[in-house]
């Protein structure tokens, strides 16, 4: 089960979705909300550009976080694209991964109703 809290992550990456084309792809096509360990929020979209330049809503929220903080750890976080909470996707998984080993406890939403921690859908890291 969900706590308000992660509902409410979920509201508000739903809020960011607004799919555009742009001259070079498609941008808003998912929404990503996440909180740190000390309760702050950060939301990204997506950028799905040609020649594979572009970045997931994942990405996009947790260079928010390392920007305007000096978090790494990554409490909970979502990803919604149309009306679906969706999994990160590996690349994401990794990312989480490497910028900090805690969170491999991140609680990772991964449907309206269910989460599962982060080294459940990375259960092979790599110590690069």
């Amino acid at each position: 089960m969900l706590t308000k809290k992660e509902k409410d992550l979920i509201k508000r990456a739903k809020s960011l979705l607004g799919t555009k084309k742009v001259r070079g792809g498609v941008i808003k096509e998912v929404g990503c909300a996440l909180m740190t360990e000390k309760g702050k929020i950060f939301e990204g979209v997506s950028l799905d550009l040609y020649c594979g330049i572009g970045f997931c809503a994942e990405h996009s929220a947790i260079a928010a976080m390392v920007t305007h903080t000096s978090e790494t750890h990554v409490k909970t976080i979502v990803a919604v694209f149309g009306k679906s909470v969706i999994p990160p996707c590996g690349r994401c998984r990794e990312l989480m991964s490497l910028i900090d080993k805690r969170n491999l406890e991140t609680e990772v939403i991964i449907s309206d109703n269910k989460k599962i921690k982060l080294e459940k859908l990375l259960p092979f890291t790599w110590n690069g």
